[in-house]
């Protein structure tokens, strides 16, 4: 059964040499339970909302699996919140989930996929030493983007809920089918 491994918010802005000259890529899971309103996660921070924020990418999911892969590859530990997202899970490939399918986390909290993350410049950055290098081609070919989401309806999260996908529209495109290659 899909669950929520972590919520994850900013741990602290970071200076970046990109436009917006800070990055709140450094994130962390929250303990407790965490409020999510219409622009993500309460606690935490879109330092740049024209590409990584506002309401259509309020949340960022990442699944556990895909990290794991990420984790043999780089040889190195990569906990929640490292690729950024917000929404650490397991159970749900969420790789495979279409355009406008609804998720239900815990109790209230419903979620609607958007788009896929397009890795950036940022990111590359994020990741470090001889990785950066060709990061963002290098995470684009192996289509473990995850997905960005639109709050639809506000409420409390935990590590450990449920999650449930409530609506599945089979004649959307697929996430990876949005995909438009940075390069």
């Amino acid at each position: 059964m899909p669950r929520l491994l972590a919520v994850c918010a900013v741990r602290r802005l970071r200076p970046d040499a990109g436009a917006v000259g800070v990055t709140a890529i450094d994130k962390g899971p929250v303990e407790g339970p965490v409020r999510v309103g219409p622009y993500g996660v309460y606690a935490d921070v879109q330092a740049d909302r024209k590409h990584h924020g506002g309401l259509d990418k309020a949340l960022y999911a990442y699944a556990e699996e895909d990290a794991a892969f990420w984790e043999e590859q780089l040889g190195r530990r990569l906990p929640p919140g490292w690729f950024g997202e917000n929404l650490r899970v397991a159970g749900l490939d969420v790789n495979a989930a279409r355009i406008g399918e609804r998720w239900r986390i815990g109790e209230r909290v419903e979620v609607e996929v958007t788009m896929p993350r397009t890795p950036c410049q940022t990111f590359a950055r994020w990741v470090g030493g001889d990785d950066a290098r060709g990061w963002v081609k290098r995470f684009s070919a192996e289509r473990r983007l995850g997905p960005y989401l639109r709050v639809v309806r506000v409420g409390r999260v935990r590590a450990g809920d449920e999650i449930v996908v409530v609506h599945r529209p089979d004649d959307a495109p697929g996430l990876l089918d949005r995909y438009i290659d940075p390069e």
